[in-house]
């Protein structure tokens, strides 16, 4: 995977966002219609899609559902729209981060490169094993009682964030902190919409329990099986 997939219909902001992001090094392919995007990423690989969600052709959500059925690399929304419902519809359909317009493009650029140096593991990086359950950092592979579950890059990182203190309640300040180098601010709904995601893809254990609970006015805790996490 390399490079950076725009997909927007502003012509001028489009423009912008090339050559500044292109200055730092990273080469952008721009798409405007949305329908168009879709067959366009069929053909390249590249390591972040930026997705605006009012688009021609087809919408942003549309477009996100669609490519996340088959693309592994990070999806960032970009959009004017600030309501929390289109947020949540936007992680729930497999995006990575929602990024209110208009954004300054060093901000941009941080949470560009904060997302590559999440999806970057080191060999060493190990894995964790609760009984059935185990996950491989370096591979970025989840098995569960013998079923592989696809994730995306958020929903990885995040499982891995709980799983290596299982047994421990994570705050959503905590859990910001770790992921995206940020304090909660009382209003993102990210980790909320994640740990949902999660929830269905990785359903409950043999005694029937959910693996990730939520300890009410606490935060979230993973459910470890058969003591302590082994890497």
């Amino acid at each position: 995977m390399s490079g950076i997939f725009l997909v927007e219909d502003d012509d001028r902001l489009s423009e912008l966002m090339r050559d500044y992001l292109t200055g730092h090094g990273y080469p952008v392919t721009v798409q405007r219609d949305g329908a168009r995007a879709v067959e366009t990423l069929q053909h390249i690989d590249p390591a972040v899609v930026l997705l605006d969600l009012q688009l021609p052709g087809r919408d942003g959500f549309e477009v996100c559902k669609e490519i996340r059925a088959h693309y592994r690399g990070v999806i960032m929304m970009l959009t004017a729209r600030t309501d929390d419902i289109d947020q949540v519809l936007g992680l729930e359909l497999g995006a990575d981060d929602y990024i209110a317009k208009p954004v300054q493009p060093r901000v941009l650029l941080a949470r560009i490169r904060a997302h590559l140096r999440r999806k970057t593991v080191e060999p060493c990086a190990g894995a964790l094993c609760f009984g059935e359950f185990r996950i491989e950092r370096a591979a970025r592979e989840v098995v569960c009682q013998g079923r592989t579950i696809e994730m995306t890059t958020a929903e990885f990182d995040l499982l891995w964030c709980l799983a290596k203190k299982g047994g421990e309640v994570l705050s959503r300040d905590a859990l910001m902190r770790d992921l995206r180098g940020i304090e909660f601010d009382g209003l993102d709904r990210s980790i909320d919409a994640r740990i949902c995601r999660l929830r269905r893809k990785l359903g409950t254990d043999d005694e029937g329990q959910e693996y990730i609970k939520t300890v009410r006015g606490k935060g979230y805790l993973f459910c470890r099986k058969n003591g302590l996490p082994s890497a």
